[in-house]
């Protein structure tokens, strides 16, 4: 296995990145939908446009196939006075999870966390997602004291 940061106008990198993400979303903890034809249209542009977008692609280096995806932006705390990554979504794929694809999503995040000079990395988790959970357990993350709840506003078509 081989994990790199995406180039996102690299057209295979694009299409590795909107199929597993198309992937997550058709799963329980996703939407349990396809993406949007907006949203697969729109997905990388977006990250581009937004600047402060970092993927990570994970690949089966025998058979050039992605396993896993992370889409990370860069924040920054203002109580710390230092940048921060935020895990947007991490995915695997069905058929190597298990496999510590996870795992080694979440170390090269750090990796680029650390070069960046980041103060945390911050994501969020469904709490039925008990597999997703004891990954980041695994890795040292926790739970905020006091707990801190993500909260929503949608417009338009957003799940």
């Amino acid at each position: 296995m081989h994990i790199r940061l995406a180039n996102l106008t690299n057209p295979s990198d694009a299409r590795a990145i909107v199929d597993m993400l198309d992937m997550y979303s058709q799963d329980e903890f996703g939407s349990s939908a396809p993406l949007s034809p907006k949203a697969r249209e729109n997905l990388i542009p977006g990250l581009l446009q937004h600047g402060g977008a970092r993927v990570f692609l994970a690949f089966d280096e025998a058979a050039n196939q992605p396993l896993g995806v992370a889409i990370c932006m860069i924040g920054f705390s203002s109580f710390r006075g230092a940048p921060l990554i935020n895990i947007h979504d991490i995915a695997v794929s069905p058929n190597a999870r298990g496999q510590g694809v996870g795992a080694a999503l979440l170390r090269a995040i750090e990796v680029e966390a650390k070069a960046r000079g980041c103060c945390r990395i911050t994501l969020e988790v469904r709490s039925d997602n008990t597999r997703a959970q004891a990954v980041y357990r695994r890795a040292g993350y926790q739970s905020t004291q006091p707990e801190t709840w993500f909260w929503m506003k949608s417009f338009g078509d957003e799940h």
